[in-house]
């Protein structure tokens, strides 16, 4: 299978040199990173074993030409401009699949490239790109892959059966909808409150708990061992899950201590929203937050929360709320 990686940070790094390294055709869009990674390959640390990968590198989709497979791994704040980027990679059987976080990004993909094309995956991992080409796996790396607005088809098998045997845990849902609210499920708390108390900002609670993990580095283990933070975080889990079930699509009845028990394991991580305030980047804000409390606002469910750290989200990024 002929790839194309589009959004080389960590996610788009990491997967596509597990890709690579087991055999498959890989093409990477790089930017800021084409130089070292064209000279030097990507170097992935982890703990199940360093290794190096080198891909084919391009500045531009159209020096790549249409593949098979797109792999979309760009930040939701670049959702303006993947249209443009992706079209030179389209092929007359070209499929797309989308690793983003939040709402709205297989609609986006559908409404330029047609519904049948497009695939989804929700990432379970922890990572980090701490240097051009260089990506810190510290742990997990499961992917759940599903098809946009259809049942599971053959060639979502045939892509999880691929991630698979590049040692990517793979499974595919039959609900792809459903996945996407477990996974802001995690999302929402550990991504929105870190930021939240980074910033330093008393608005969800006393200044003196934000100060506290400010020093701490608001990371998850940060959120976790403090107890009124904990509460929060499982007070934002309840009310994904209660937006969730009015959809019509009920989550796990113990998905807050899965997602708990499965943060403990993760140390002291930060997310990549955090990650991205603290390098002064443009926040996913819209796809990850936003959205998510137009539709609970849609249907009715109230979402004290979640509205509070939106309009926190949304001063820190220097909106009007």
């Amino acid at each position: 299978m002929r790839i194309a990686v589009v959004g080389c940070g960590a996610m788009g790094l990491y997967y596509g040199s597990m890709l690579g390294r087991a055999g498959e055709s890989m093409n990477f869009l790089l930017r800021s990173d084409y130089d070292q990674v064209r000279r030097h390959g990507v170097q992935v640390l982890s703990r199940q074993g360093d290794f190096n990968f080198r891909p084919r590198c391009a500045r531009e989709a159209s020096e790549i030409g249409p593949v098979d497979l797109v792999l979309i791994t760009l930040k939701t704040t670049a959702n303006t401009v993947i249209p443009q980027m992706v079209a030179p990679l389209i092929g007359k059987e070209t499929f797309l699949l989308t690793l983003q976080n939040g709402l709205g990004n297989e609609a986006l993909l559908a409404s330029h490239f047609g519904a049948e094309r497009v695939l989804g995956g929700l990432c379970f991992v922890c990572l980090n790109r701490t240097a051009a080409g260089v990506v810190q796996h510290i742990d997990h790396g499961r992917i759940n892959l599903g098809e946009f607005e259809r049942w599971p088809e053959p060639r979502t098998h045939e892509i999880a059966s691929m991630f698979r045997r590049s040692g990517v845990p793979a499974s595919v849902v039959d609900t792809l909808e459903r996945a996407r609210w477990e996974k802001l499920a995690w999302n929402i708390p550990f991504n929105g409150l870190g930021v939240a108390a980074a910033a330093g900002f008393g608005s969800l609670r006393a200044g003196r708990i934000l100060g506290e993990l400010k020093r701490s580095g608001a990371s998850t283990d940060s959120l976790l061992t403090n107890p009124e933070w904990r509460g929060v975080v499982e007070a934002l889990m309840l009310e994904v899950m209660a937006i969730a079930s009015a959809r019509g699509l009920p989550l796990r009845e113990d998905l807050v201590c899965h997602l708990i028990d499965h943060t403990s394991s993760m140390g002291a991580y930060q997310p990549s929203t955090l990650l991205d305030f603290e390098l002064g980047r443009e926040l996913e804000v819209e796809a990850l937050f936003v959205k998510s409390l137009q539709v609970a606002a849609g249907l009715g469910v109230a979402t004290p929360w979640l509205e509070r750290l939106v309009s926190l989200l949304l001063s820190i990024q220097g909106s009007a709320p």
